[in-house]
């Protein structure tokens, strides 16, 4: 149905003419009362609900969200074949035209305007939502000019790191164009991206806000005034003089004419529209998002769109090529640490550090910091390579999905659970990005309180299936896994410490994804002890004052947490008789011990003691104090190998 639109498209009828005239019912007033006028009308029959449930679902309106999709076929019509310039080879050439269709639910009309460029074959966009399909339900990168997963409503923030590094980054002559819901326009990240876009002056970037009405269960606010939407943006640093009538193909066209000619300011087009235009007795009805249309009511809405429909073919426009290659690929720190085995220095500072020297070897490396760049260290970075530090200030949503045109770094505090939506997204969407927790992990955090603890950052990253999890102990380990993650096949996560620890591992120590080092060890360990970040020098410490007691301790660095070296881990239980113990700065779901409990779960005899955060701290103090006090310090650890000894022998 959303192609058979699209062909309707290609001639400049005037629908209005070929249906039934319906009185005007249209809320909007002050400045949005000539778009409402020019609006269509939607009938009055606003029935509660779908019907015809039974209908097999190869009919074109049995799959997907038909309502959604044809209040928006006009606008991704001109989007495709009147204002973006893109190529259909295979890599996309680099200067080719973005879109983030951020209400990813009208999935069926992406597909069916790539059905029209050439992209996707029509048999294919029939078997839309199948197992068989490469168009889904909601856009992914399964669909080869998809840049980014959406569906959560949140793909401006995408566009506009998208845009971001088009415009000043990436070297590549785009433009993003990112359409959205009136619902979604509510959304905190929504906000944050426009503020983002508008401090930047991506002019580079269009946004098109489709104001249909409804939402998924009802009407959300502005209510379908234009108006309203339109003074938000402009309130927001955006050029917002364009509000027309979203199925006004001529309107249209000339709306996009104008944003793209906007200078030093993102542009806004406000498409008022109406949910299921032209489907009897469905157009603006609730309780229609997502829900299959009867077929008669469907193939009454076929027959009327081809009968206008013409033979000739939608020919996208081509980019204006010139963008030179880039390869970000095998990048290299330019000369080994400079650590001496002793040194004290915090593994945030060592990243910070690290991050700077990687700027040397490659120019394509980016990071996008946020506003406590002072307490994480970026200001490192910034010294050395002002012009790639992109602020977001609190936005830590943004992201750059740049088609492996940059190596992008995110530096952050405690706060990454406020990003996981755009985390997660990014996994579908196979992005190749690194993000640090940039000091403020665990209990170790120290005065600043538990606020600004984060204690389940691990627990997030290791339920990506896509993303490797680093967690460093010293400078040395640091500094490999900033350069391991530059070159990631997938998302990763740098764990970093706020205390300064004593560095361990001579420059010269080779590090690899998913090897642990055994940091000490003789044939006579009596318990294998794992630790991590701040934890490894509590178990060197234990180590050292129980070999006073004559009882040997093998101690693990797991460097990364995900994928985990279970072949050495196992290895190293097998020689101590099965006792492990586990101790991190973390709470203990998700954490290290699990990590580990799962890696041995097959192995009969061996025993795991985790050592973890319990509870919400409550308390602010030192570093060591709050180590103590939550039962992950040196003391802790003895106190377990004593209690696993005594319960092994019993």
């Amino acid at each position: 149905m959303s192609r058979t639109w699209l062909h309707g498209m290609k001639k400049k009828h005037d629908f209005n003419k070929l249906l039934p005239h319906r009185p005007s019912r249209s809320s909007g007033t002050g400045e949005d009362a000539n778009v409402a006028d020019a609006t269509p009308t939607p009938g009055r029959d606003h029935r509660a609900g779908p019907a015809g449930r039974g209908q097999p679902p190869a009919h074109p309106f049995r799959q997907g969200h038909p309502t959604s999709c044809c209040s928006a076929a006009e606008v991704v019509s001109r989007l495709f074949f009147h204002a973006m310039s893109y190529g259909q080879t295979e890599p996309e050439p680099p200067d080719s035209d973005r879109f983030v269709l951020s209400k990813g639910h009208a999935a069926p009309l992406l597909g069916a305007a790539w059905a029209e460029a050439g992209g996707i074959s029509e048999p294919d966009l029939l078997n839309l939502r199948t197992i068989r399909c490469a168009p889904e339900g909601h856009p992914t990168p399964r669909l080869s000019a998809v840049d980014v997963a959406t569906g959560s409503l949140a793909g401006l923030g995408a566009a506009c790191g998208t845009a971001d590094a088009g415009e000043y980054w990436a070297r590549a002559r785009y433009r993003a164009f990112c359409m959205l819901g009136d619902g979604e326009a509510s959304q905190g990240s929504g906000r944050e991206a426009s503020a983002f876009a508008a401090h930047y002056s991506l002019d580079n970037l269009v946004a098109v806000f489709h104001v249909n009405r409804l939402g998924q269960s009802g009407v959300p606010p502005p209510k379908h005034r234009a108006d309203i939407c339109r003074r938000r943006r402009g309130a927001c640093g955006w050029n917002t003089r364009v509000a027309v009538d979203g199925q006004d193909v001529e309107a249209l066209c000339h709306a996009f004419c104008q944003a793209t000619r906007v200078k030093s300011k993102p542009a806004a087009v406000v498409a008022k529209t109406f949910r299921g235009r032209r489907i009897p007795d469905v157009e603006d009805a609730e309780n229609w998002h997502g829900n299959p249309v009867p077929k008669g009511r469907a193939d009454e809405v076929i027959r009327l769109t081809e009968s206008i429909r013409t033979n000739r073919n939608l020919i996208p426009k081509p980019p204006v090529e010139g963008s030179p290659p880039v390869s970000v690929t095998d990048i290299k720190m330019t000369c080994l640490p400079d650590y001496k085995a002793g040194d004290k220095v915090a593994t945030q500072k060592a990243y910070s550090l690290a991050l700077a020297e990687l700027g040397h070897a490659d120019e394509r490396v980016i990071v996008l910091g946020g506003d406590p760049k002072n307490s994480i260290s970026s200001e490192i970075f910034k010294k050395e390579h002002s012009e790639r530090l992109i602020e977001c200030f609190t936005a830590e949503q943004m992201a750059c999905a740049t088609r492996g045109r940059t190596v992008a770094f995110v530096r952050t505090a405690a706060f990454l659970s406020r990003a996981f939506d755009q985390i997660w997204k990014g996994a579908i969407s196979q992005t190749s990005i690194s993000l640090v927790s940039g000091s403020h992990c665990g209990v170790s955090v120290g005065e600043d309180g538990p606020s600004q603890m984060a204690l389940e950052d691990l627990d997030m990253f290791r339920s990506i299936p896509s993303c490797s999890v680093f967690y460093p102990s010293d400078a040395v380990s640091t500094e490999h896994a900033v350069c391991l993650a530059a070159n990631p096949k997938g998302m990763c996560f740098v764990r970093t410490s706020w205390p300064e620890t004593a560095v361990i591992y001579s420059p010269q120590e080779n590090f690899e994804v998913g090897r642990a080092t055994v940091i000490c060890h003789s044939v006579n360990d009596k318990v294998t002890v794992i630790g991590a970040g701040v934890t490894l020098p509590e178990a060197l410490a234990a180590a050292d004052a129980i070999s006073q007691q004559g009882i040997s301790l093998c101690v693990i660095d797991p460097f990364t947490i995900k994928p985990l070296d279970a072949a050495t881990i196992i290895s190293s239980a097998k020689a101590t008789g099965g006792q492990v113990i586990t101790v991190e700065n973390h709470y203990r779901e998700a954490g290290i011990g699990e990590a580990v409990c799962a890696a041995v779960s097959g192995e009969p005899g061996i025993h795991v003691h985790q050592l973890a955060v319990s509870g919400v701290p409550k308390k602010s103090g030192k570093p060591s104090e709050l180590l103590d006090m939550f039962g992950i310090s040196a003391r802790h650890i003895i106190a377990a190998v004593k209690s696993t000894l005594m319960n092994s022998n019993s």
